[in-house]
């Protein structure tokens, strides 16, 4: 298949031998579950379940509020121990809420759960909201609701699906053991979501660090002359979505667009394999498997865990640390977040727990900017990052973003290039997170504006009737007046009327 060429990127370690070998394996059920209710890009799912209920494995938790959102099921049998707030899988640490679950050891499916013989049979809308109900998310870390995507057909023309596969951060093998091992099933699911977008055309792209990955979805596919595998060169961020699709197809998506917008949806192998399963057995998404990795794990696994299992359950059964971390990351090194602690819970965009050792992170003493234009050759946007970051740093936020810092994917290609060691990438996201912190504030300006005007118009309207029932009221009253004077003049002014004349008196009786 023919690949097209991309700007920057680099070629990080991929270090993915730690756990490239190790099959995924089934994490024994912890003795609670923390399942947060925003797992999920848009609103936060509303519960659905009170304390001391009990629920059978995949039981509705929480429904998705709103278009964009999605909802929440349970991971396993067992009783709700409360709903309230707790530690979020996030670098803050701050609460959110969230439901948690006693298991009772019977891991019991619930009896409604029931598949379909034939999805190839259903309407795309049918996929579509059997999707939705099930919670699938994108599962690539993005999380966006996969109903959603699913339904694109309806606004755009759509020709294409794209799968995701590249899975281009170092350490991750997730994605890469779920295609080796149940190609067949990934496989089944990327042609249930095409029938559903009303498609023909499947590219399924892999990197070449993943060649079994790579046979086993040419074996799957060999069946299918509309499915081709793209072997893409090792390079990050070659799982950019953006960048993947100009790979493949040689088109750019537009600035701040949709590849929908050139007529391409993109999926994960995970998430395509979270649709086989809730089309053909009804299985919700409960569970997902990570990758746990980095010099300071004592066994590195891939691990299908329960959603709502803690960090520190998971690096129990991976032998705990063998060296203290000098960082814990969640997800990729590159673009990944440190974790506040080892209590925060699993949730569905969790697609690895990395502890890495000091020489892993590298940490080294940040020096001034030379100008040398590293960040710039690296940066796969075709962005200028040390341009941007030196209108930061002075508080032109404006600056940069005239300079394309809405641009930016945050894949900090630009920060592993730097010489200097200068962290750009957190200048960006801080400019981002300023910028959107502005936006707020001025809508919120806006609004308020709004308001207080609408407030005025409507006290005026108030006093504006106000007047006008009083003058009529005086009118009202004037003329009642007026006519009042009117009949009393009338009145006066009327001739008066003689007395009757008064009846003649009998004649005296004569006398005798």
């Amino acid at each position: 298949m023919r690949l097209f060429k991309i700007r920057g990127g680099v070629h990080p370690d991929d270090r993915k031998q730690l756990a490239a070998g190790q099959e995924i394996q089934d994490l024994p059920m912890p003795a609670l579950l923390h399942i947060p209710l925003q797992q999920h890009i848009g609103a936060p799912a509303s519960p659905a379940v009170r304390r001391g209920q009990m629920v059978a494995k995949g039981d509705l938790l929480a429904n998705g509020q709103g278009m964009i959102s999605a909802p929440v099921h349970a991971p396993t049998s067992g009783r709700i121990m409360g709903v309230g707030s707790y530690p979020a899988h996030h670098a803050s640490g701050l609460s959110v809420p969230t439901i948690t679950l006693k298991p009772d050891g019977e891991d019991r499916w619930a009896d409604h759960i029931q598949g379909v013989e034939d999805p190839f049979a259903l309407q795309p809308e049918e996929i579509a909201a059997r999707v939705a109900a099930a919670g699938v998310v994108g599962l690539g870390g993005a999380t966006f609701p996969a109903a959603v995507k699913l339904n694109l057909r309806k606004k755009y023309r759509l020709h294409t699906l794209v799968i995701n596969g590249a899975e281009c951060e170092p350490y991750l093998t997730c994605d890469d053991r779920l295609m080796r091992e149940r190609s067949a099933d990934v496989l089944d699911g990327i042609r249930i979501m095409a029938h559903a977008l009303g498609v023909e055309r499947i590219i399924i792209g892999i990197e070449n660090n993943k060649p079994e990955a790579q046979a086993a979805m040419a074996v799957a596919a060999s069946e299918y002359p509309n499915i081709g595998i793209a072997r893409l060169p090792t390079r990050y961020p070659m799982g950019s979505e953006k960048h993947l699709v100009q790979t493949l197809i040689g088109r750019e998506t537009p600035a701040r667009g949709l590849t929908a917008d050139i007529g391409v949806v993109a999926h994960n192998p995970a998430t395509a394999f979270a649709v086989h399963e809730a089309l053909r057995y009804g299985y919700p998404l409960v569970s997902r498997v990570v990758t746990v990795s980095g010099k300071a794990i004592s066994e590195p696994r891939n691990v299908r865990i329960p959603l709502g299992t803690r960090v520190q359950d998971i690096l129990d059964y991976c032998g705990g640390f063998k060296v203290e971390p000098d960082r814990l990351i969640s997800g990729g090194p590159m673009m990944g977040q440190p974790l506040p602690s080892t209590r925060v819970p699993m949730v569905k965009g969790s697609n690895g727990i990395l502890a890495l050792t000091a020489e892993e992170t590298n940490v080294s003493e940040v020096m001034p900017c030379i100008r040398c234009a590293s960040c710039v050759q690296a940066c796969p946007c075709g962005l200028v990052p040390l341009d941007m970051a030196a209108h930061i740093r002075v508080g032109d936020l404006e600056g940069a973003v005239e300079r394309g810092l809405m641009d930016c994917i945050g894949c900090g290609s630009c920060a592993y290039a730097c010489p200097g060691h200068i962290p750009l990438v957190q200048f960006f996201n801080y400019a981002k997170g300023e910028m959107a912190a502005r936006g707020r504030a001025k809508q919120k300006q806006a609004e308020t504006k709004r308001l207080a005007e609408q407030r005025t118009a409507r006290m005026e309207a108030i006093k504006k009737a106000k007047r006008e029932a009083m003058a009529k009221r005086k009118r009202e009253m004037a003329a009642k007046k007026k006519a009042e004077a009117e009949q009393k003049a009338a009145a006066e002014a009327a001739p008066k009327a003689e007395p009757a004349p008064a009846e003649a008196k009998a004649p005296a009786e004569t006398e005798a």
